[in-house]
Formats: structure tokens, C-alpha cells, sequence
């Protein structure tokens, strides 16, 4: 039996994801950085105490570096009608194989994407992505004529 406000998805392993969407009300809105990188770290961080951002004048291109590396990166905005959603696990599995559950711990409306040495562009798979909601309308949407 599914629970109310409850989504499931399938992972590539046949276990499955349950995602526990009755806390999004509660989620506290916060701004999210998508990093070219792992880092082994789960949990908040004082991003704005390690990551101060400079932005070249008259271009949307913001500038850092982070250990010695040069980021460069774009604040891209959540499709309209969309909320990006940041997920934590409750319950860690002990294998691949078990079901995981996940709540919403916080959301977005923008995140700042960044890569290594060169800026985000339109080539970008996470730029893309972020068209992709209005393409698809176009594509599958009722054809006018």
C-alpha cells in the first residue's frame, strides 16, 4: 500500500526509492551550488564563508576558486512552474538491493552551476536540462494548424 503524499520511483536495480513529499511545506528554501567535484560531506555547510563569488561586469558569469582550482559559474533558474528539490535520506539501506526513503529537507528556485576553469554554456548537460520542460511541451504538445 502507497502512503499519501508518497512518490516512488524505480532505480536501476529494482529496489525502490520512496520520496516523502508531504515535508516539501516544511522545507526551508536555500541556496544550492552544483559543484564539478565530490565531496565527501553530507550535511549543511557555511558556503558563503568558503565561497565568495565575483561577478565580471555586464555578464551573468560568476568567478571563485575553490582549493586552488578556478570555478567559473552561472545562476540558473528552475524551469517556470518547477521547484528543485534537495532529498536526505531517513533510512540508510544496508545493500543496493534494499528500498531507500527520502524526505524533502530543503528547495530551490535557482542554483548556481559551476565547471572547472571554463563557464557554463548552452552545451552543458545541466543547462540543457534546464530547458528541457519547455521543449518537451513544444514537442509533445497539441498541434496547432
Amino acid at each position: 500500500m502507497i502512503q499519501e503524499n508518497t512518490l516512488i520511483g524505480m532505480s536501476c536495480n529494482s529496489s525502490m526509492t520512496r520520496v516523502n513529499v508531504s515535508s516539501v511545506g516544511q522545507a526551508q528554501r536555500v541556496p544550492v551550488h552544483l559543484m564539478p567535484c565530490d565531496i565527501e560531506h553530507n550535511g549543511p555547510a557555511q558556503v558563503s564563508q568558503y565561497l565568495t563569488a565575483t561577478t565580471k561586469d555586464c555578464k551573468l558569469e560568476k568567478m571563485v576558486s575553490f582549493r586552488g582550482r578556478g570555478l567559473k559559474g552561472q545562476e540558473l533558474s528552475c524551469p517556470q512552474g518547477y521547484t528543485g528539490l534537495v532529498l536526505k535520506e531517513t533510512n540508510k539501506p544496508g545493500s543496493d538491493q534494499e528500498d531507500r526513503t527520502v524526505k524533502v529537507s530543503s528547495v530551490f528556485d535557482k542554483l548556481t552551476y559551476w565547471n572547472l576553469e571554463t563557464p557554463p554554456n548552452s552545451d552543458d548537460t545541466v543547462v540543457m536540462a534546464m530547458d528541457w520542460p519547455e521543449l518537451a511541451k513544444a514537442i509533445h504538445g497539441p498541434v496547432e494548424g
